[in-house]
C-alpha cells in the first residue's frame, strides 16, 4: 500500500499532501478529547506496534505480499483522531529512515492509510456495533470487519487517485482489478490480526479500548445505610 515517488503526478501528490496536512491539524485538536493519563501511553504503544507489524509481510497470491495497515486497529484502541496521528508518525519514520514510501508521496500515504484507513475503519466499527449485541465480545468482531473494509477502501481510493494523476503506463481497469483482488486478501489478514489484538486488549483492559467504553456498565456508587436510590 506504500506509494513510491513518481507513481502519481505532482498535482495529485500536492493535493493529497494538503488533505493530509488538514487531517493532521484537525487530529491535533480532536485528539485532546480522546487522550488522558491512561490512554496517552497506549497511543505510543499502538504506534510502536503498528510500526513493527508493518515490517512483517505475509504472502498473499501470485508472488505478492501484504502487511498490517493498522488504521482500524488504532482507531478502535485510541480513537480516530489519535489514530491518524499514530499512523502519521509511523509513515513519516518509515519514509525518512527506511525509504518505505517516497517522501513526495508521504501525503498520499498518510491520506490512504492515516485518513481513509482510519476513518473508514472507525465508521464501519461504529456502524457494526450499533446493530450488534451491546457487549464487549462484539468489539473484536466489529474491529475485524472494520479492518477488512478499511483496506479495501484505501485500495479503491488509490485507484481513484491513479485514474486522475497516474504516471505509470497501466490501464485503470487492470489496476482496479488487481488492487481490489489483492487487497481483499490482505484485508482478510488485517481482519484476523485486528480482531485478535483488539480481543486480547478487551479481555484484559476493556477500559483502555476507546470504542468499548460506551459498552461497559457504569459502576454503581456505594450508598449509605438507609439511603435508597
Amino acid at each position: 500500500m506504500h506509494v513510491p515517488d513518481g507513481f502519481l503526478d505532482a498535482t495529485t501528490s500536492v493535493a493529497t499532501a494538503v488533505v493530509a496536512a488538514g487531517a493532521i491539524a484537525a487530529s491535533l485538536r480532536g485528539s485532546r478529547r480522546e487522550l488522558d493519563d491512561r490512554s496517552a501511553p497506549l497511543a505510543g504503544l499502538v504506534a510502536t506496534f503498528i510500526f513493527a507489524a508493518q515490517m512483517v509481510n505475509f504472502p498473499v497470491a501470485a508472488g505478492t505480499s501484504g502487511h498490517l495497515l493498522g488504521g482500524a486497529l488504532a482507531a478502535v484502541l485510541v480513537g480516530p483522531w489519535t489514530a491518524t496521528l499514530c499512523l502519521t508518525v509511523v509513515l513519516g519514520v518509515q519514509a525518512l529512515l527506511f525509504a518505505d514510501g517516497g517522501l513526495t508521496a508521504l501525503g498520499t500515504n498518510i491520506t490512504l492509510m492515516g485518513v481513509v484507513g482510519v476513518w473508514v475503519g472507525y465508521a464501519v466499527v461504529r456502524l457494526s456495533l450499533s446493530v450488534m449485541p451491546r457487549r464487549l465480545s462484539s468489539v473484536p468482531v466489529a474491529a475485524g470487519l472494520g479492518g477488512l473494509l478499511s483496506v479495501v477502501a484505501a485500495a479503491l481510493t488509490f485507484t481513484g487517485l491513479f485514474a486522475v494523476g497516474g504516471t505509470v503506463p497501466v490501464q485503470v481497469d487492470t489496476l482496479l482489478t488487481g488492487m481490489v483482488s489483492v487487497h481483499t486478501l490482505i484485508g482478510l489478514g488485517e481482519a484476523v490480526l485486528t480482531a485478535l489484538v483488539v480481543g486480547t486488549v478487551v479481555g484484559v483492559r476493556p477500559d483502555l479500548v476507546h470504542v468499548a467504553r460506551s459498552l461497559r456498565s457504569p459502576e454503581r456508587l456505594p450508598t449509605r445505610p438507609g439511603v435508597h436510590s
